[in-house]
């Protein structure tokens, strides 16, 4: 028996959505950019699911654009708008704890001379709305602060922000990758302008995303071509892609109460986990987080040792360590936490999703104190 507890990296594609998009790779297959009949009937297929996506964010359909991922997204946020403002000097201020595709961009613009600032966030993630707001300059052009952390899951004051983005006249992008299906999202009420998600974090899949771009933002098309997208984002459309993430999303909606369901289980894994094994520490805010997200440091072990011996046992989580890249460096947003190193690298994230069931949080129970207990017997460090 496999048991996944890493939702947060990409989740299963729901049977539901998976049948929805095989038809339209080899009986709707036509090009919705064509005039006949058959093309027009794919066309409405793809304003059904960006109705579906704008409401899982509150919305209206043509401020939905559909994109190749939620990095895309977040590329096209931040560099459409720089370049939707030509030879005006541009400060943006982010986080020291977004997601690489937001950070990695961020240096890039950096090279074409935008100002940047990076600010600092607390113990728990949480930024400090007061060095936010100081932040702010007269060139500020647009704040980007992620919904939701994507490792320790704390979800940042997001209205609370918006009001001093709209009170400064300032741009306010989110990065809602992680955010989007797991809660309840209303961006005019947030006062959100731009916002990024991706299907395959919502039982989609993989290769498609959106941003919403609030009606009247002037920004530049990310990709050039034959005006798709309401002539701002070019290219044929993926359309399989694109309905299975509005059928996705549609689901969402639908089953948005089993979110609490998923959240009970969380909450009884960190207290089972916290209880069993000293010297734990839980990372992120400890009620201002995501339902799903579970971010464990254990002293004195390595996380990368912790996945090795799940992966023995079928099952699956990630850490906080860059052991995917080759880095032996610990995760940026551990070490933002105030987190010395060699904690950091004694991470665990788990994240939960709508298949996981109680079964697999007894079995991450039992075995999660045997596993640390072995690796700490073994460890130098005492």
């Amino acid at each position: 028996m496999e048991i996944y507890f890493d939702n947060a990296a990409t989740t299963k594609v729901k049977d539901e959505v998976l049948n929805e998009m095989i038809q339209y790779l080899n009986v709707h297959y036509a090009n919705p950019s064509s005039v006949y009949d058959i093309a027009r009937e794919n066309k409405k297929a793809i304003n059904a699911a960006r109705e579906n996506v704008a409401n899982l964010i509150q919305c209206e359909p043509k401020e939905i654009y559909f994109t190749g991922s939620g990095t895309e997204a977040n590329n096209w946020a931040l560099k459409g708008l720089v370049d939707a403002n030509p030879g005006r000097s541009v400060h943006i201020i982010t986080t020291k704890i977004e997601h690489p595709a937001i950070l990695n961009t961020c240096e890039y613009l950096e090279k074409k001379g935008v100002e940047m600032t990076y600010l600092d966030v607390d113990e728990n993630g949480l930024i400090r709305l007061s060095e936010l707001e100081s932040s702010i300059k007269e060139n500020t052009l647009l704040i980007s602060i992620m919904f939701a952390n994507n490792e320790i899951g704390t979800i940042q004051p997001i209205e609370e922000i918006g009001k001093i983005a709209k009170d400064h006249g300032v741009l306010f992008h989110t990065d809602a990758v992680q955010a989007t299906g797991q809660l309840e999202i209303d961006v005019k009420k947030l006062n959100v302008d731009m916002l990024s998600m991706s299907a395959h974090k919502i039982y989609g899949p993989k290769g498609v995303g959106a941003l919403y771009i609030r009606n009247g933002i002037k920004i530049e098309p990310f990709i050039h071509g034959g005006g798709q997208e309401n002539h701002k984002r070019s290219g044929t459309e993926n359309l399989s892609g694109i309905v299975g993430f509005g059928k996705a999303a549609l689901l969402v909606l639908q089953n948005f109460e089993h979110k609490e369901k998923i959240k009970q289980m969380r909450d009884r894994l960190i207290g089972e986990i916290m209880e069993r094994i000293p010297d734990t520490i839980l990372n992120g805010h400890p009620t201002e987080r995501l339902p799903n997200n579970i971010n464990f440091s254990f002293r004195r072990i390595e996380g990368e040792s912790i996945l090795l011996l799940l992966n023995s046992m079928n099952i699956y989580a990630s850490s906080g360590s860059a052991c995917s890249s080759g880095s032996l460096d610990p995760s940026h947003v551990l070490l933002a936490i105030g987190l010395p190193h060699e904690i950091a690298h004694g991470s665990l994230r788990l994240t939960l999703g709508d298949f996981n069931t109680d079964a697999d949080v007894n079995a991450v129970i039992d075995a999660l104190p045997k596993i640390v207990s072995k690796l700490r017997e073994i460890s130098p460090i005492k």
